[in-house]
Parts: C-alpha cells; sequence; structure tokens
C-alpha cells in the first residue's frame, strides 16, 4: 500500500477516536451535573439568606432563647349558668283576670315588688266569708258563755254546753284559715269591712333580679300553673366548664379562669373556681367545673356558651417570642443563624476585588421544627426537635419575612 495513504488512514482514524472520547466525557459532565440538581428537587430547601438591607427593612431581630416563667394553661368550653334558687317564675296564688302588668322584659325588679294585679270576684267573697265568720264568732262566745252558767247552776244540760263550745272552736278555725288566705292574697285582714272589700290582689316579685320573659298580658286569665314571668338574678351567675378527663388532675379550686362569649370575642371576663364536678357529663366523658364570675358582668346572660382558658401553675421553661414562631403544614418552626451563607446575592457573586469588600456577606438561617408549649405574656415556651445551641441567634422578629422568602425561593427552583 502506498504509504501516503497510510498517513491518511491513521489521521483519520486519530480524529475519531478523540471525537468520541470528547463526547464520552460531556455526557458523562452532564450527568453529573444533572444528578445534583434532581437531588436538590426532592429534598425541601432549610435555609435562607438575607441581606443587611432586607433585615433592616423588615424589622429582623436576632437573639437567643430565654428561660421565663409562663403560667402553664388548659382551654376549655362551657356555658355561663345562674342557680335554681337564683331564678324564679312568678305565678298567682289564685286564678284571675290580670288588670294590670308594670315590668316588661329586661325591667329590674326588687324582692317583693308589686309587677301585676289581678281580679276574680272569688276575692271578695272570701272577704265576706271573712267578716260573716267574726260576726258568727261573736254570737257563738254569747252562747257558749250562757250555756256554760247555765250549767254551772245546775239548769243546763252539759250536751248543750258541748255543743256551744264545738260551734265556737269550729268559727275560730276557719277564721283562722280565712284570715291566712286573705295574709297570702295581700290583704291586711284588719282592713276588711263591709264597706272596704277589694276586688282583685298583688301579684308581687318573689326575688330582686332581671325579668327574662313575660308570658302573660292584660285581659288574660292565669292561675297557679300559669306563670305570669320570669325573674333571674344574673348577679350570681357563674361558669360552668366542661373539662376533659386527662385535664382533672390538673384543675383545683381558686385557680383563675379568663373567657370570652362565643358571640362577643372582643371582650375577656375573669372567673375563680369553687367546684369540681365528681361525675361525667352524659356521654361527653367530660366533668363540669364551676367558677364564680368575677368582677365586670355586663352583657352576661344565663345560657351563654363560652370560650376559657384556665391558668395553671407557673414554670420556668426555655421560651421564645410570639413573633419568633412560624407554622407551616401543621408544624412550627424558628430560624437560627448559621455560620455560612447559602444563597449567596448574585451581585455578590460577581463582585471582584474592592467591590466585593465592600459588600457584606448576608445572613443565613436555618428553618428548625420545634415544639410549641404554654403561652404568656406574648412569650411561648419551645422545645426544639433537634438541639440548638444555648448561644445561637434566633430571629426573634420577621420570622414569618424568612419563612416567605424561604417558600418562594424554594418555588423558583422548581
Amino acid at each position: 500500500m502506498n504509504p501516503r495513504y497510510n498517513i491518511i488512514l491513521l489521521l483519520f482514524s486519530a480524529v475519531f477516536i478523540f471525537s468520541c472520547g470528547k463526547k464520552q466525557s460531556e455526557e458523562k459532565s452532564e450527568e453529573k451535573t444533572e444528578q445534583p440538581e434532581e437531588q436538590l428537587q426532592e429534598s425541601p430547601q432549610t435555609t435562607a439568606s438575607l441581606t443587611a438591607d432586607q433585615m433592616k427593612a423588615v424589622g429582623i431581630t436576632l437573639g437567643s432563647i430565654e428561660m421565663k416563667e409562663l403560667t402553664a394553661t388548659i382551654k376549655a368550653n362551657g356555658q355561663l349558668r345562674v342557680p335554681n334558687n337564683n331564678k324564679a317564675k312568678v305565678t298567682s296564688l289564685y286564678g284571675g283576670i290580670i288588670k294590670t302588668l308594670n315590668i316588661q322584659v329586661g325591667s329590674s325588679v326588687k324582692k317583693g315588688q308589686v309587677i301585676a294585679t289581678i281580679a276574680n270576684p272569688e276575692f271578695i267573697r272570701l272577704q265576706e266569708d271573712y267578716l260573716t265568720a267574726n260576726s258568727r264568732i261573736t254570737y257563738a262566745e254569747q252562747e257558749y258563755r250562757r250555756q256554760q252558767e247555765l250549767f254551772d247552776n245546775d239548769a243546763g244540760a252539759r250536751k248543750n254546753l258541748q255543743g256551744a263550745d264545738a260551734e265556737l272552736k269550729t268559727l275560730r278555725t276557719k277564721k283562722a284559715s280565712l284570715l291566712r288566705q286573705l295574709q297570702m292574697m295581700g290583704i291586711r285582714p284588719g282592713s276588711v269591712s263591709n264597706g272596704n272589700m277589694r276586688s282583685g290582689l298583688v301579684i308581687t316579685s318573689p326575688i330582686s333580679g332581671t325579668v327574662s320573659s313575660i308570658a302573660s298580658q292584660i285581659g288574660s286569665y292565669v292561675d297557679v300553673s300559669s306563670p305570669v314571668a320570669e325573674i333571674i338574678d344574673n348577679n350570681s351567675i357563674h361558669l360552668d366548664l366542661q373539662v376533659f378527663e386527662k385535664d382533672l388532675p390538673k384543675m383545683r379550686a381558686g385557680q383563675v379562669v379568663h373567657f370570652k362569649l362565643t358571640n362577643n370575642p372582643e371582650t375577656e371576663y375573669d372567673a375563680e373556681i369553687y367546684s369540681i364536678g365528681s361525675s361525667f357529663e352524659n356521654d361527653s366523658k367530660t366533668i363540669s367545673v364551676h367558677a364564680t364570675v368575677t368582677g365586670n358582668k355586663t352583657g352576661l346572660i344565663d345560657g351563654m356558651n363560652i370560650t376559657g382558658i384556665v391558668s395553671l401553675n407557673k414554670t420556668v421553661t426555655p421560651a421564645l417570642p410570639d413573633e419568633a414562631i412560624v407554622e407551616a403544614d401543621g408544624k412550627f418552626y424558628v430560624f437560627v443563624r448559621t455560620g455560612k451563607s447559602h444563597d449567596v446575592h448574585e451581585s455578590h457573586r460577581k463582585a471582584t476585588g474592592k467591590q466585593a469588600e465592600k459588600m457584606p456577606e448576608p445572613l443565613s438561617f436555618e428553618k428548625v421544627e420545634v415544639v410549641k408549649g404554654s403561652s404568656d405574656m406574648g412569650f411561648t415556651a419551645v422545645t426544639p426537635v433537634k438541639e440548638i445551641a444555648p448561644d445561637a441567634e434566633i430571629a426573634m422578629k420577621g420570622a414569618y419575612f424568612i419563612n416567605a422568602k424561604l417558600s418562594n425561593s424554594g418555588e423558583h427552583e422548581h
């Protein structure tokens, strides 16, 4: 073979082998660069970096976990209740037609205050019977004395004396009964006369309190089974909290309860536990804990639903400000400053020489999961899932901004 052709063939072979090797090395290089990107996409980002300007703009401040004396609490639902001995249904001892009604719903009444008057012809007959009984007693007393004198002088029979005595006792018993009935009707027996008989009687309030409902109106007929109104003394209102069995050992008399109305969560009220139930309420597996409402009671009505926080003993525990804790995916996190930056600013990476010296390094924060405890006075007890150094710097304010930046960074990478 011609030597010139051999040289040409060798040159082509060398070029072909070099090209194949270069292609293989490029493919391996691409595989190496693609693999970290796939791994990065699979693992969530937990570190974010911020410049000094960004931290200043949103007011991010740094600090360490502190030991705070916090009050442990238990949350419970319940209702406002008024004891039965501070409620009253106003009824009439006798039937009659309502002639006047002196109250309205919401009116304040005192014990013994007249709230209505009723009329019935039977009231006149009762007073008539009382006057008749008085007259008959006067005659019966005279007859008894006469029979006594006859008997003493052997001029009268014992039977006649005994009859006069029985009649007098019967009339006196009837008078006592009528007198008591008149007093219960609010009529002074001494004021009853032929020219002064009352055709109506008054209905008075049995307790002091507020009129919660009125069941009758002028012209309607009422009797013992028909209440005219209902009165409640809200000054004796108390709190019935429903506490679960697991929390019962932590409850005791004297503990303070802060509660809010379900329909008015803006106003907070206070109460103090005075009694703890000893049996479960129906099938709810809860125990009633009773507390006396203290301080302001304005707007509190029997039957209102409430949400209460029971203050337990104070304990010293690691704590952070509430603003240092963020919630994500049902878990709680804080941001701990790390020693090196993870996401260095683009302009910082491109800067060289004096320009790089003037530009400060961004601060890097790691997202660390914690378990929340009790909260009090703007601080919350925390237990880190993984260890945090005692002197570690934590974002005390602005944690929400850091979390938002971290989330945006993760979305941008994907």
